[in-house]
């Protein structure tokens, strides 16, 4: 078995305000609530390696891992994977932008397997990215919409539900 997720937001922010924001690397500590902090280690063309550190969970464990994202600005695709995989046997994410009439649809879908001695199972954390994906697509959501009206954007349109 292997985990899979797929979550999306609407947010009421130009497309170009939220793909600026939302792969902003150094900013993600302030736009996530879970990440204290992002080193970049290499920038090669739209390629980054990074290492992401979280902040301590609820006994202190704080955990930290390097990661490679690929941004496709035309395509408004970023796809990535961890190099250094912890307790999974594999994680790639893609992260996909939509222009909407209202604003811009951010999605991620998230493929992964959890090695056998991983704390939780697939399921588990299925359940775990499912949840905290929501959580933080609704922080970004806000911080994205509160900068775009910041600027003076307006939607032309409202936003699907």
């Amino acid at each position: 078995m292997t985990g899979h997720t797929d979550n999306t937001v609407a947010i009421a922010a130009p497309v170009d305000l939220t793909w600026e924001l939302t792969n902003d690397l150094e900013g993600w500590p302030s736009l996530f609530t879970e990440y204290a902090s992002v080193d970049v280690l290499e920038r090669a063309g739209d390629r980054v390696t990074f290492r992401l550190t979280m902040h301590p969970d609820e006994n202190g464990q704080v955990w930290s891992w390097v990661s490679q994202r690929e941004t496709d600005r035309s395509g408004l695709t970023v796809r990535a994977h961890r190099v250094e995989t912890g307790p999974f046997a594999h994680m790639n994410i893609v992260w996909q932008y939509q222009e909407l009439a209202g604003g811009t649809s951010m999605r991620w879908i998230q493929d992964f397997a959890m090695k056998p001695t991983a704390p939780v199972d697939d399921l588990a954390m299925t359940d775990l990215i499912n949840r905290n994906s929501r959580v933080q697509m609704d922080v970004i959501r806000d911080k994205v919409e509160r900068r775009a009206k910041e600027m003076g954007w307006r939607p032309t349109a409202p936003l699907p539900d």
